[in-house]
C-alpha cells in the first residue's frame, strides 16, 4: 500500500514537473516573439540626413529610367513571363510567398527554361512562407536542383529562437539582367497572377522599369542598379539559406518527372501564347519617360527596424505643395504613425486614403484594428475612402502633387513599418502619375467616402459591401481580441 502511494505521489510530481516545463516553454516562445517587437524604434539623426527627399527628384527631363504601370492580374503574369524569356545573363526575384498552381507553373516552367540557357536564376523567398507553402514539393527540387538556378530562404523561423518568427520578408521584385525592374504588391500564386481562378482573385498593382541605357556605364546610374545592389545585400545575409539543392535519393524518379511535366508545360506556354515567345520587347513603345526613379527600403535585419520606408513617405507628404493620396489595403498605425498623420493632415488641404472595407478586405487582423481604431483614424484629418469592390484591393501606392508617384509592397500598418523588409520606387514624372492616377481613380469610383461620423456619404453607384456572415459574427470579436498584439499588424 506505501508503496503504490509513493509511487503515485512520484507520477503526479512528474506530471507536474511536465506541466511546468510546457508553461516555460510556452512562455519562452511567446515572449521571444512577442516582446522584441513591442517597442518601435525612430528614425535616428544620422539616418535622416542619408534619408533626404531631395534626392527623389530629377532635373525636369528624361532621366534613363522609363515606367509603365502593370495594373490586371493577368498583364502580370504575362509581363513576368516575357521578363524571364529575355534574359541572358541573370534574373532575380523575390517575394513574399510561393504557392503552386498554374501561375506558379508558368513561371518556374520559363525559370527553368531560362536556367537551361545558360542564365544565373536567384528566386529568394520568406522562411515562413517558405516553409508553409512550397514544402517539399518536387516543383521546387526540380528547380533548386538545377546548377544555374538557386532558391533561398529568409529568416527560416527556429522555435528555439522565437525572436526569428516575426521578421519577414515582404519584397516583391523581379529583375532581369541590367536592363529590367519589376516592383509592386502581387505574391507568386494565383490568388494575384493570371486568371487561372475567377473565385479568389486581387487586385493588385505592379510598375515595370526600363533602363534605357542597360549595358553601359551610364546604365549603373538606373534604379535597376540600385535594385540589384539592395537585392544582392539581402540575398547574401547570414539569415538566407540555400534550399532545394539536395534531391533526396528516393524522390529522384520523382523530381525528374516534374522537370519533364514543367518542359512539357513550357512548350505548351508557347504553343498556346506565342506572343510571349515573339522575342525581344520594343520596350520605348509602351512605357512612359521619367524624371527619375529611386528605390527606397527598410532594413534587412530580422529585428525591429528604424521604419525608414515611413519616414520617408511622411516627409513627402509633409513637404507637399498641394495634395498627398496614398492607396494601402489597410492601416493599423502606432503612436508615432498617428502623429505623423495628423501633422500631415494639418498641412494638407488635400489628404486623401483609399483603403478596403473590412467586409471586401482579405486582412482579417488589419480589418479588425482598422474596426476599432476608426475613430482614432479619423481624427487624423485625412479624408478616407472605403473601397466597395468585388474583391479586396491589395495595391500599396501614393500620389504627391503632380509629379511624385509610389508603388511597392509597403503597407500602412505597423508590420510594414517596423517589422518585415519593405520596398517602394519613388518616381518623378507627370506623365506616369497621370497613367498611375487613372488607375487609382478606377478604384477610386468603386469607394465610398467616411463621414466624420464614421458612416458613408450617400452615393447611389457605390452600394456598401457587405461582410460574409461567418467574417461579420467574427468582426463583434475580433476588433477587441487583436488589440493584444496590434503591433505585430
Amino acid at each position: 500500500m506505501q508503496t503504490n502511494i509513493m509511487q503515485t505521489n512520484k507520477k503526479k510530481r512528474a506530471g507536474k514537473v511536465i506541466k511546468w516545463i510546457i508553461i516555460i516553454v510556452i512562455l519562452y516562445v511567446a515572449a521571444g516573439a512577442l516582446v522584441p517587437f513591442m517597442f518601435h524604434p525612430k528614425v535616428k539623426a544620422d539616418a535622416q540626413k542619408e534619408l533626404d527627399i531631395s534626392r527623389f527628384y530629377g532635373q525636369d527631363s528624361p532621366g534613363i529610367d522609363r515606367a509603365v504601370v502593370v495594373e490586371t492580374s493577368q498583364e502580370a503574369l504575362d509581363a513576368r513571363i516575357l521578363m524571364i524569356n529575355e534574359a541572358k545573363e541573370t534574373i532575380a526575384l523575390s517575394t513574399f510567398d510561393i504557392r503552386p498552381g498554374g501561375s506558379c507553373d508558368d513561371i518556374f516552367a520559363a525559370l527553368l527554361d531560362a536556367a537551361d540557357r545558360g542564365v544565373k536564376v536567384k528566386v529568394l523567398v520568406d522562411g515562413l512562407y517558405g516553409m508553409i507553402h512550397m514544402k517539399k514539393l518536387p516543383m521546387f527540387y526540380a528547380a533548386g536542383s538545377h546548377p544555374n538556378l538557386e532558391i533561398r530562404f529568409y529568416n527560416k523561423p527556429n522555435l528555439l529562437m522565437p525572436w526569428t518568427i516575426n521578421g519577414r520578408l515582404h519584397d516583391k521584385l523581379i529583375l532581369v539582367d541590367d536592363k529590367l525592374l519589376m516592383a509592386g504588391g502581387r505574391n507568386t500564386f494565383d490568388y494575384f497572377l493570371g486568371n487561372y481562378t475567377d473565385k479568389n482573385l486581387s487586385y493588385d498593382r505592379d510598375v515595370l522599369v526600363y533602363n534605357t541605357k542597360s549595358g553601359s556605364e551610364e546604365g549603373t546610374d538606373s534604379v535597376v542598379a540600385q535594385a540589384l545592389a539592395y537585392y544582392d545585400g539581402v540575398w547574401n545575409l547570414g539569415v538566407c539559406k540555400t534550399e532545394y539543392d539536395r534531391v533526396p535519393e528516393r524522390r529522384e524518379d520523382e523530381v525528374k518527372a516534374e522537370e519533364e511535366r514543367l518542359c512539357s508545360h513550357y512548350q505548351e506556354l508557347q504553343k498556346n501564347r506565342p506572343e510571349l515567345f515573339a522575342g525581344p520587347l520594343d520596350y520605348e513603345s509602351f512605357t512612359l519617360p521619367t524624371d527619375k526613379i529611386t528605390l527606397i527600403h527598410n532594413p534587412t535585419h530580422i529585428y525591429s527596424k528604424q521604419p525608414y520606408v515611413w519616414y520617408q513617405l511622411q516627409q513627402l507628404m509633409l513637404q507637399a505643395k498641394e495634395r498627398a493620396y496614398v492607396q494601402t489595403p489597410y492601416v493599423a498605425f502606432s503612436k508615432d504613425m498617428y502623429a505623423g498623420m495628423i501633422e500631415v493632415g494639418e498641412r494638407l488641404e488635400r489628404f486623401d486614403m483609399q483603403i478596403n472595407n473590412p467586409a471586401v478586405g482579405d486582412n482579417l487582423m488589419a480589418g479588425s484594428d482598422y474596426l476599432f481604431q476608426k475613430k482614432k483614424v479619423i481624427k487624423t484629418g485625412v479624408q478616407i475612402y472605403e473601397f466597395q469592390g468585388d474583391h479586396s484591393s491589395h495595391g500599396k501606392s501614393m500620389l504627391i502633387d503632380e509629379d511624385i508617384s509610389l508603388i511597392g509592397s509597403y503597407n500602412l500598418d505597423m508590420r510594414s513599418t517596423y517589422i518585415d523588409t519593405e520596398t517602394m520606387l519613388v518616381i518623378d514624372g507627370e506623365e506616369f502619375q497621370d497613367q498611375l492616377e487613372a488607375k487609382i481613380m478606377a478604384m477610386h469610383a468603386q469607394s465610398l467616402a467616411v463621414n466624420p461620423d464614421g458612416t458613408y456619404a450617400p452615393n447611389p453607384d457605390v452600394p456598401v459591401a457587405q461582410a460574409p456572415k461567418k467574417k461579420a459574427a467574427m468582426f463583434r470579436i475580433t476588433p477587441y481580441l487583436f488589440q493584444l498584439i496590434r503591433y505585430l499588424i
